[in-house]
């Protein structure tokens, strides 16, 4: 998934609209995007509406629960159709069509709610940016003014009025309906940061300057201020500055590709344009940092709903359409996200990413085979780039294609040169294909090589190439002492991992310490219940220590979490005939005392 921004200056607004707002919405579209009961159509299917108004209304209702807002808005549709004066209905139509991008028909529900009820917030709040968006900046501010509001809607009103007044070129009230926000200390940097391009937009670089510095001042790891700031300051012809603002943000997060391009823009002495324009740009990029906020609180509905009327101000801002993307990527809704990375503008410096998002979606969705055409098409195109390299290597070994995966990564490998502390998961990945493909020395090579990069701040990763080094070993009946020291690391690193707690649990087997395997590989279980792995690695511990009924249990658990084909031969075989007698356990010389009650992966 795709996060670009981390939105620091964007206060809390868990609860946007106090009355008949956007939470009391989402509570009344009954599930809108609850938590799945059926799976959404597929895109070969075409939705057809029921014959009543109750088989649409269930219908709508059923295609909620699956997070499906197409099918819902076509329910949606019919059912206000056949009962039109159902204000409820219309209400969770109205949310149905603005989550989906129906935007006509969500301002058209709009208008029918806000005569029922001049206080229903969202319906006054679409009905202005809409009026925003037609340049009608009076009607926009009389909606903005209506209903009853809270704190925090405080903050969207005023901003969006604001942005009214910037569009009617009065800069002045514009930045004194800004600075109403003054005592709100939560909102400072997010104040300035939109002052600063209201600023700018009405012709006022000197105030625009001095609202800039306030919001870099007030947090400089914030993307969308640095890369707005380094803009205008560009545009005055201050390049050197520009750069520096440029760089120390690639110096706290490397490599971003918004920054990377401005810097070679930049040093290229290329134009950078602003960020913002008009106040249609302006308002939009205030509905895009509320989603934002949506969707790191995993607030979907609310993330979609600003995201969906940002867009409809500006349908090509990139990091919008990254972030909605983003969303129904978490959403699992693949088909969706990479319709909305194919609008994100060829030319964007994230489209690279979002394309490689694509690849993999095809992937999640169940179409390796265009996944990989699609991530070969990219390479092609793109020869020298890394990530999408390494991005088909994902999908060969997520399709099992091991040695296939094994020489992509090492491509990648070939065009990074010398590897630095980040580059840890290619030798990994490279080494983990090795070990499936059964190369085994070239595999030891390459975990013991991502062993050596990974941070030593990145705990969960270096647990995991342990782990994965660690069980190898232990598997291969091999370096076991070794073994069982890294384990015990990894546990302590990941200590609510169970696959690691698994291989911890299956070095005491292999040691021959029955008792201390059943007690860690228990733990395993409790944590990763339907594993085959694990399951199958108990059975075989209860076996030894003469828990035979349990044993089987256990196999037969293993049996039906759908192992692997060469495993579940050998599971059959046992819970038919038991366990086959071990060669001497590899305990060795020196071994270990029996660990403590702490809490591990296996190498699968």
């Amino acid at each position: 998934m795709m996060r670009f921004l981390e939105p620091r200056f964007v206060p809390t607004l868990k609860k946007s609209f106090a009355h008949r707002g956007l939470p009391a919405l989402m509570l009344m579209a009954a599930g809108l995007l609850a938590a799945p009961a059926v799976a959404a159509n597929t895109e070969d299917e075409i939705l057809q509406p029921a014959q009543s108004l109750e088989g649409n209304f269930l219908s709508a209702y059923v295609a909620g629960s699956a997070r499906d807002t197409e099918a819902a808005t076509i329910f949606f549709r019919e059912a206000i159709q056949e009962d039109p004066r159902n204000q409820e209905l219309l209400e969770r139509a109205f949310v149905a069509f603005l989550a989906n991008g129906s935007m006509n028909e969500a301002v058209r529900a709009a208008e029918r709610l806000s005569g029922q009820d001049a206080s229903n917030n969202l319906a006054q709040f679409a009905l202005a940016v809409r009026a925003l968006k037609s340049q009608k900046y009076a009607d926009a501010r009389a909606r903005l003014s209506k209903g009853a509001r809270g704190r925090q809607a405080d903050l969207t009103a005023t901003l969006l009025t604001a942005w009214t007044y910037a569009g009617a070129k009065d800069g002045k009230q514009a930045l004194a309906t800004v600075d109403k926000l003054k005592n709100e200390r939560a909102f400072d940097q997010f104040r300035e940061y939109h002052a600063a391009l209201i600023a700018d937009v009405v012709g006022n670089p000197v105030e625009a300057e001095k609202r800039f510095k306030a919001a870099y001042e007030g947090e400089r790891n914030t993307l969308q201020v640095v890369d707005a700031y380094g803009r205008f300051l560009a545009k005055r012809g201050r390049k050197d500055e520009a750069l520096k603002i440029y760089k120390a943000f690639d110096e706290a997060a490397p490599r971003h590709p918004i920054v990377r391009a401005a810097m070679k823009a930049l040093e290229e002495d290329k134009p950078l344009l602003p960020l913002v324009n008009t106040a249609q740009d302006g308002a939009a990029e205030l509905l895009y940092g509320l989603g934002v906020v949506g969707n790191t609180q995993g607030d979907e509905l609310t993330a979609i709903i600003y995201l969906r009327l940002g867009l409809d101000l500006k349908g090509d801002h990139p990091l919008a359409l990254v972030t909605l993307g983003d969303v129904y990527e978490r959403l699992k809704q693949y088909d969706k996200a990479n319709a909305i990375f194919d609008r994100i503008p060829k030319d964007s410096p994230v489209r690279p990413s979002a394309d490689i998002s694509i690849g993999h979606n095809f992937e999640l969705m169940g179409r390796g085979d265009d996944a990989i055409a699609h991530l070969e098409k990219l390479m092609k195109e793109r020869p020298d780039d890394v990530e999408v390299v390494m991005a088909l290597g994902n999908v060969q070994r997520s399709r099992k294609k091991f040695a296939e995966a094994a020489e992509t990564y090492d491509k990648a490998i070939k065009l990074i040169g010398q590897p630095e502390r980040g580059h840890w998961i290619l030798y990994f990945y490279r080494g983990t294909s090795y070990e499936r493909a059964k190369q085994w020395d070239k595999a030891e090579a390459d975990l013991k090589k991502a062993l050596e990069l990974v941070p030593e701040g990145l705990p969960a990763g270096r647990a995991q190439v342990m782990n994965y080094l660690a069980y190898s070993w232990v598997d291969q009946n091999m370096n076991i002492d070794e073994a069982f020291k890294m384990l015990t690391k990894a546990v302590e690193l990941a200590p609510r991992d169970g696959m690691i707690i698994d291989s911890l649990g299956w070095a005491y087997y292999r040691m021959g310490r029955y008792d201390d395997a059943v007690r860690e590989l228990e733990k395993a279980v409790e944590l990763k219940p339907g594993d085959p792995t694990i399951n199958d690695h108990l059975g075989d511990a209860y076996w030894k220590t003469g828990r035979k009924l349990e044993a089987k249990f256990q196999w037969d658990h293993a049996k039906n979490s759908d192992p692997e084909h060469e495993e579940l031969v050998k599971i059959l075989k046992k819970i038919d005939s038991g366990l086959e007698e071990d060669p001497k356990p590899a305990a060795a010389e020196n071994a270990p005392p029996p660990a403590p009650e702490v809490p591990k992966h296996n190498g699968g």
